[in-house]
């Protein structure tokens, strides 16, 4: 197995959640970027090559949703987007699946439980990737 970190980039306008989501997942051995617009997304994946992308959907500018659209087509095959919402969990869960998205997870989801939860869709996206 490889000493790699899985890196994630987060994307929220709210700065707060930006902090929190850095500083959790720093500490479950993460490489977390955060960026906090909408704007500028697709660059950022293509010039840093996040595994993970866990974009906030109800950001100002472009909806989370929209911004995937965009940023998977600069994006590396691996690259995960998970859509990060406060948002009713079957609305959220719906707005995945109608995007692209390859999972979704609520913004109640913290600490251990949101690191083991993007393990989780960081190895499904690597089996897939394998079995391609």
């Amino acid at each position: 197995m490889s000493d790699m970190k899985i890196r994630v980039l987060v994307v929220d306008d709210d700065q707060e959640q930006l902090t929190l989501a850095e500083r959790s997942l720093s500490s479950f051995g993460f490489d977390v970027r955060t960026h906090r617009s909408s704007l500028g997304v697709s660059n950022l994946v293509r010039t840093t090559t996040p595994d993970l992308v866990l974009l906030d959907v109800n950001i100002p500018a472009l909806t989370g949703d929209r911004v995937l659209t965009l940023a998977r087509a600069q994006a590396p095959a691996g690259t995960r987007f998970i859509l990060f919402s406060a948002s009713d969990e079957s609305q959220l869960r719906a707005l995945a699946l109608a995007s692209g998205a390859d999972g979704y997870i609520t913004k109640s989801t913290q600490g251990e439980e949101l690191a083991k939860k993007l393990h989780a869709i960081h190895a499904k996206g690597r089996a897939a990737t394998a079995a391609s």
